[in-house]
């Protein structure tokens, strides 16, 4: 039984692959591949592993060994869905890896974000503390988030794991309704807006959550709330959110994605971040624990055992 990992860089070369080796007779593993290395290295094999590099259905129809593809991440929009269903092949994904180090890494946004932490730093290596009057340096507000309320999109499991430590710090929490629903129990996103002290986003991008935190949004929250978003690129408006930031109607802003990855075009948050903003952007990397990714191989290879014992 042949299978190809296409694109091993994404997971980081530290982790171990030998689970995945442990289910098959033979691994061929690629740091990447291009399109067209895609469809010439599936030739022959029966299980395609892949992260991100696209499965189109050019690769599938040139792989008539291929019976099983294993996305090593939640999302599967790099794989031709209907091309594979055509042709017989079962697409399995992963999900619920990266619960822990994805929590972490928003509250760490959301601490940051409350401290002013960026700006600090800056401070203190500018010598403002050395000449400080007094003992502390009172210049950058600080947040204290214990009776503060927290607004989440997305009662998922890392909505769900980021409420429980959210809660730890003393945060009311409260979930908004599912955006696009008409049924939804939970209240809706624009009532809770204007008394929300910090919003954390975890929803899927989709056509009812694109630019959902817009410009309007943006002027129902109360002045100083704190906007993270640890989802999708796309879910907010950088540009507007940015703006709002500038003006000092936003409190702080925090992205561990973009709608372009990497930018390699650039983008005005990363511009931004030589301001004095209480900004922080970091580069999609709250899934990226070690443990989560070695959880992402763990899960994976028992999706092939179970392909397989069927």
């Amino acid at each position: 039984m042949r299978a190809v990992l296409l694109d091993a860089t994404t997971l980081g070369m530290d982790i171990d692959l030998e689970p995945l080796r442990e289910c098959v007779d033979t691994l061929e593993v690629h740091p990447t591949s291009t399109p067209d290395e895609v469809a010439e290295r599936l030739r022959g094999v029966r299980i395609a592993l892949t992260n991100k590099a696209p499965i189109d259905q050019r690769a599938i129809e040139a792989a008539p060994d291929l019976e099983l593809i294993c996305v090593l991440a939640t999302g599967i929009n790099n794989i031709d869905l209907d091309a594979a269903r055509r042709a017989g092949i079962e697409v399995r994904n992963v999900s619920a890896y990266g619960t822990a180090s994805v929590a972490q890494h928003t509250m760490a946004l959301v601490l940051g974000l409350a401290t002013q932490l960026n700006l600090v730093q800056r401070d203190l290596a500018l010598g403002a503390w050395q000449r400080s009057p007094h003992f502390s340096l009172f210049d950058r507000p600080i947040v204290q988030l214990a009776g503060k309320r927290l607004t989440i999109v997305g009662q998922g499991e890392l909505g769900s794991e980021v409420a429980r430590l959210a809660q730890a710090f003393g945060m009311h929490v409260t979930f908004a309704a599912r955006p696009g629903s008409a049924n939804d129990p939970r209240p809706p996103l624009d009532t809770l807006l204007p008394e929300s002290d910090v919003i954390s986003l975890h929803c899927p991008l989709n056509d009812q959550t694109r630019g959902l935190i817009d410009s309007h949004r943006l002027a129902l929250l109360k002045p100083g709330a704190l906007l993270i978003n640890c989802a999708r690129g796309g879910v907010i408006d950088e540009l507007a959110a940015l703006e709002a930031l500038r003006r000092g109607t936003l409190g702080g802003l925090a992205v561990d994605t973009l709608p372009e990855e990497p930018p390699r075009a650039g983008h005005a948050l990363l511009d931004a971040l030589s301001e004095e903003l209480n900004l922080l952007v970091t580069p999609h990397s709250a899934w990226a624990a070690p443990e989560a990714r070695a959880r992402i191989i763990e899960l994976t290879a028992d999706n092939i055992r179970t392909h397989f014992a069927r």
